[in-house]
């Protein structure tokens, strides 16, 4: 009896380690590669060689691609990659991309440009939304920036147009969009007495998508819960892909 409870307990141990190995192996990087820590140190301008997974494809055209990418450390906004229509539909969530181009910086966003080399690996991974809701405002959230993430308990607050009219969302930055031109969204939200502003950007989800409706429904004053990725323009601004009303 003894000898069978042994068996069967090195026989779940066993099992317990290969498992664990998976989810390791999911993570580990290849010759050459370099970890999110060593990325983030890079300086602005070096070549830098990556491997991500593929958590959202924000647009493909001209045979170039543009994706938030992510792995368990940190995240990679991926500009403008070569990448043909029959690779781009490759390109599902939690596809692991292995990307050489060079980091650089616009408005404060940091992403990889000119990439001269990409390939599609075996390996798959999709990242949970982290709750960084109470790091808004703070020095830290930018260390999060283009992760997956979500902000709990946030109120809509009124957009001013160019005209000066109030209103819950605006059409383009300054109002002056359409529903029917498919223009990016933006609308503004606070918390703990401090006001932010968000973007649908319509490449990523575009007017036919349950965020855009969401966002063109809300009200001032409206309590939301929100994911999306944690893009950086002048200070965060995110690209939100889901809202739905706090609970």
């Amino acid at each position: 009896m003894k000898k069978f409870l042994a068996m069967a307990l090195s026989l779940a141990l066993a099992f317990t380690a290969v498992g664990c190995g998976k989810e390791d192996d999911a993570d580990k990087k290849s010759e050459g590669v370099m970890t999110y820590a060593e990325y983030d140190a890079a300086p602005l301008k070096s070549e830098v060689t990556i491997e991500a997974y593929v958590q959202a494809k924000q647009s493909w055209w001209d045979n170039k691609a543009t994706l938030y990418t992510q792995d368990k450390d940190g995240a990679y906004f991926i500009y403008n990659m070569p990448c043909s229509e029959a690779e781009y539909a490759k390109l599902t969530t939690g596809t692991k991309i292995k990307v050489t181009g060079f980091k650089e910086e616009w408005s404060g966003e940091i992403e990889i440009i000119d990439i001269s080399k990409f390939e599609i690996m075996d390996g798959s991974y999709i990242a949970k939304a982290v709750d960084v809701t109470s790091e808004l405002g703070s020095d830290n959230l930018i260390k999060r920036q283009n992760q997956f993430v979500s902000f709990k308990g946030m109120t809509v607050e009124e957009s001013e147009d160019k005209d000066g009219n109030k209103l819950p969302f605006l059409y383009s930055v300054d109002g002056s969009g359409t529903q029917e031109g498919n223009s990016d969204l933006y609308f503004n939200v606070s918390k703990d007495g401090k006001t932010y502003t968000f973007t649908v950007e319509s490449y990523l989800c575009d007017n036919t998508t349950d965020v855009y409706k969401a966002v063109e429904a809300l009200n001032v004053g409206d309590v939301i819960d929100m994911e999306g990725f944690l893009y950086w323009y002048n200070g965060v601004n995110p690209h939100i892909t889901s809202v739905t009303s706090a609970k």
